[in-house]
């Protein structure tokens, strides 16, 4: 993402950008990790709760690296939370939902961030019109990006981790009907799986402008958001 605001050259939107997106990914990789561990300990496996990782702290969770390339690129990770599969009742179901409960976190969180990025932005609106490019206007403009930003990289997070190879949640979902040979040889190549999707997400978008999950990202916004933000106006009683 700040690649490509790099490239834009507008050196108040690098920084602007950069101070809001730091706690809206710090957030998302949080909640999505600390899903995976809670979901695990409810279904019997207590490792993540051992090891401190149902917890909200970002440091527990964080991976400088996945860091990194979330804020450069929207692409990344956080640490992967211990999960011991033979302490599940129900060895498959415990697979399963553990690896739902991350990407469903983050898409939860990206759906109720574009309702309030829809009434952020007919608030601002509503400011603008009342009392113009006032301190109170320009803050609650940044609110609507803040919630915009974090609507996008939520939404980008869960598709992207619903990929149905490994290291990929998906993977656990797709492959959990697998016999378990089938699925840990396949699991053996995650670390190059991972590489490789992550350099085909870089070419297409720095070659081809394109990023699948971010374009779909887009739409759900736009979906959603579109009628959100003039229905706010509508109460606002601007439109």
């Amino acid at each position: 993402m700040l690649l490509s605001l790099l490239q834009g050259g507008d050196i108040k939107s690098i920084i602007v950008s950069l101070l809001l997106s730091l706690p809206v990914i710090l957030f998302a990789l949080t909640v999505h990790e600390a899903s995976h561990g809670l979901v695990a300990y409810w279904c019997g496996d207590p490792t993540a709760k051992n090891f401190g990782r149902l917890t909200l702290n970002p440091l527990k969770h964080l991976d400088p690296i996945g860091f990194l390339c979330m804020m450069l690129v929207g692409y990344g990770w956080a640490k992967p939370v211990p999960i011991n599969t033979r302490n599940f009742r129900n060895h498959k179901q415990g697979m399963a939902l553990s690896a739902a409960a991350g990407p469903l976190s983050n898409l939860i969180l990206g759906l109720v961030s574009i309702v309030l990025y829809g009434f952020f932005s007919a608030l601002e609106i509503y400011l603008l019109y009342s009392f113009g490019e006032t301190a109170p206007t320009i803050a609650v403009g940044w609110i609507s990006m803040l919630f915009y930003l974090g609507s996008f990289f939520n939404l980008v997070f869960a598709f992207f981790n619903l990929i149905p190879v490994p290291p990929f949640d998906g993977s656990r979902l797709a492959l959990v009907f697998l016999p378990p040979k089938a699925y840990f040889g396949i699991m053996r190549y995650e670390r190059q799986i991972l590489f490789g999707v992550l350099i085909v997400m870089l070419v297409l978008s720095n070659f081809f402008n394109f990023s699948p999950f971010g374009w779909l990202s887009d739409q759900l916004i736009e979906l959603i958001g579109t009628p959100v933000f003039k229905g706010f106006l509508k109460a606002f009683s601007l439109v």
